[in-house]
C-alpha cells in the first residue's frame, strides 16, 4: 500500500504542482504585456487562461499533501524533521499561492492592477516556486533515508 500511496503522490505532485509553477511564472510577463496592449485579445486571454489554470490545479493540488501526509503514515516517518518541515514548507508554499499569488493575477486579469503589481506578483510567484522547489528537494534527499542518496 505504501507503494501505492507514494506513486500517487509522486504523480500527483507532477500532474498539479508543476502546471501551477510554470502558469504563475509565465502570468507576470504576460500580464505586462497585456497592460502594455489593452486591445489585444490575445493577450487579454493568455492572461485569463494562466490565471484559470493555476486556480484549477490549485485545487487539484490539494491532493499532494493528502496523499503525502498519507505516505508518511504509512512509513511510519510522520515525526521525522524533514518530513515536518515539508509540512511546513507547503502550508506556506499554499498560503503564498492562495493569498498572495492568485488575488494578484485575479485583479490583473480582471484588468485591475498595474505593472507595479506584475513586479509584485512576480515576487511571489518566485518565492513560491522556491518553497515548492524546496519542498521537492526534501523529498528526494530525505536526511537519514536508506537510499543512499
Amino acid at each position: 500500500m505504501t507503494k501505492f500511496l507514494l506513486s500517487v503522490h509522486v504523480i500527483a505532485a507532477i500532474v498539479a504542482i508543476g502546471p501551477v509553477t510554470v502558469a504563475a511564472s509565465m502570468f507576470p510577463p504576460a500580464a505586462r504585456k497585456a497592460l502594455e496592449t489593452p486591445d489585444d485579445p490575445g493577450a487579454t486571454g493568455t492572461v485569463a487562461l494562466l490565471h484559470r489554470i493555476c486556480q484549477v490545479y490549485a485545487a487539484v493540488g490539494v491532493a499532494v499533501p493528502v496523499f503525502g501526509l498519507a505516505t508518511g503514515s504509512a512509513m511510519g516517518v510522520l515525526g521525522d524533521a524533514w518530513l515536518i518541515t515539508s509540512i511546513v514548507l507547503t502550508v506556506l508554499a499554499a498560503a503564498v499561492l492562495v493569498l498572495l499569488v492568485l488575488p494578484r493575477q485575479g485583479a490583473l486579469a480582471e484588468g485591475r492592477g498595474t505593472r507595479e503589481t506584475t513586479v509584485r506578483l512576480a515576487m511571489f510567484t518566485g518565492i513560491f516556486n522556491l518553497l515548492w522547489a524546496t519542498v521537492t528537494v526534501l523529498m528526494i534527499v530525505r536526511p537519514g533515508s536508506t537510499t543512499g542518496a
